[in-house]
């Protein structure tokens, strides 16, 4: 169902849509993919609202859902039109005022409505994943649908939630679905039809013995165009806490893989967490950096993964450059030759229970991270934090197969030195945050922290700039753009979209 607004802005009406180029080279009236462009760096060129001025921060506009369900999605803008979604929902709003242009609304009934993190756009096209795992392509000009295909069958266990990746003439979709014993995979979609073009298993079909199911995509990835790789994120294996019918690695889960976009053929895989029994999924973002590794030149990709590692790899070929915690983590027994963590067989769950660093939460999780380019920082809205997990034989070899209860956690943005993986410093936060972080070439870092405030720290050292009470928690990773020649920044929290900008005049 499209609510279209009569008297929506004629530049709206107007909208082109975005083409190959500009998702390559995203212009600065534009944030035209999940990450803004296809490194996940999440960090800005734009330089107007700076250490020295963001005091004078203010609201410029905000924008009410009104749905219960909090905002999780990286807004896109293309045109000057903003498109971001909740479950079952999105809103297309004038970028400069806040302004509805329209509303799509599909009521589903099945899958999991955990949240949506919203929609890909390519030529004058939107796709978006709904909760009953089919994904639907609409016109961008009104929202009307131009065809809708199920990627996942609800009835087994699946459910969507991520935001496409659109590269060349793919659209790439994961899955999620780790309450049942499934297998994960990444499918492109041909964005004219509906059409699968391919699809990548992570782990091989279940009820294959002695192999692992799971290894879910439930995060956007990245894409090196001179590579011709997209990288993806995978999740856990199951059954989640008991690793008792799944010897060995259980590959490809809790992984980073690289893949040919217009093949879907794995180049290589590196495996974050192997014979994962703690749900630290690998799919937080995976960040692709070109500079100069310990003297020299590198084409890097970097992750701070839930198991509590930082990893630098080669992209080229997997190959590890450094694998460091950025946290306390107590499940190994230190990393192999490959870089990979060596998971310790007596901090697997246990009937009498073990006290793990960090929580199933994870050291980080889906809140995006930035990679600071001026001061060659990664940071990363992290969580330091303890937990007892529980499995006994009566939990069984299916799904969850256990249980785990927090002991103790914090939040904290940490910034890492990525040629030592050393934490050049730190801001508090409260609890956990599940704001992300946006950094730009001024010199600020946004972000939000526990009590819901969002923030504008100093990129150099951390130190508190401007703070804003927004009334609720924050769930999300924020954007900027500029447009007439004003940056604004953009966030949300709870049901309510909030664009900041400096005072005009």
């Amino acid at each position: 169902m499209v609510s279209l607004i009569a008297f929506s802005t004629p530049r709206a009406l107007l909208a082109q849509g975005a083409d190959e180029q500009m998702l390559l080279h995203p212009p600065a009236d534009s944030w035209p993919g999940y990450h803004g462009d296809y490194s996940g760096r999440r960090h800005s060129a734009l330089t107007q609202i700076a250490p020295q001025n963001v005091k004078n921060l203010a609201l410029a506009w905000a924008f009410q859902t009104e749905q219960k369900s909090p905002i999780k999605s990286s807004p896109l803008l293309v045109d000057g039109i903003l498109y971001f979604t909740g479950p079952d929902n999105i809103w297309a709003i004038d970028a400069r005022s806040g302004h509805m242009v329209w509303h799509y609304n599909q009521p589903t009934h099945e899958g999991e409505h955990i949240g949506q993190r919203g929609v890909a756009i390519y030529k004058g096209y939107l796709f978006f994943l709904l909760p009953d795992a089919h994904l639907i392509s609409l016109n961008c000009k009104d929202g009307t649908v131009r065809w809708k295909a199920e990627v996942a069958d609800v009835s087994k266990g699946y459910w969507t939630s991520m935001a496409p990746l659109v590269v060349g003439n793919h659209v790439l979709v994961g899955v999620s679905g780790d309450f049942d014993n499934l297998s994960g995979y990444i499918r492109a979609i041909d964005p004219e039809t509906g059409t699968t073009q391919w699809q990548w298993d992570s782990t091989p079909p279940a009820g294959t013995p002695n192999q692992t199911t799971g290894g879910m995509t439930w995060m956007t990835g990245t894409y090196d165009p001179d590579l011709n790789l997209v990288y993806w994120g995978t999740g856990n294996p199951t059954p989640v806490l008991n690793g008792s019918t799944r010897p060995g690695d259980d590959l490809y889960t809790c992984s980073i893989v690289a893949l040919n976009p217009d093949t879907g053929k794995l180049a290589w895989a590196f495996q974050a967490s192997p014979h994962d029994t703690h749900d630290w999924d690998a799919v937080e973002t995976p960040v692709l950096v070109d500079g100069d590794f310990h003297g020299a030149p590198k084409k890097m990709l970097m992750q701070t993964s839930r198991n509590g590692y930082f990893f630098v790899l080669d992209r080229t070929n997997g190959k590890s450059l450094l694998t460091a915690p950025f946290g306390p983590v107590n499940w190994t027994l230190g990393v192999d030759k490959q870089g990979r963590p060596i998971p310790n067989p007596a901090k697997e769950p246990a009937p009498d229970g073990r006290l793990i660093a960090p929580d199933e939460g994870g050291m980080t999780n889906y809140r995006s991270p930035s990679f600071d380019t001026k001061n060659g920082l990664f940071i990363v809205s992290a969580h330091p934090s303890w937990s007892v997990y529980f499995a006994k034989p009566a939990d069984g070899v299916y799904g969850w197969a256990g249980a785990d209860y927090d002991v103790w956690g914090k939040g904290v943005i940490e910034a890492i030195d990525y040629q030592t993986g050393k934490i050049r410093w730190s801001h508090e936060l409260g609890a956990e945050s599940g704001a992300g972080v946006l950094t730009t070439d001024s010199g600020l870092t946004f972000t939000g922290d526990a009590m819901g405030n969002f923030l504008a720290l100093d990129s150099s050292d951390g130190k508190t700039l401007w703070h804003a009470g927004s009334g609720s928690h924050i769930v999300s990773s924020p954007i900027t753009y500029q447009l007439d020649g004003r940056q604004y920044i953009l966030t949300s929290s709870g049901g309510v979209l909030f664009a900041w900008a400096l005072p005009e005049g």
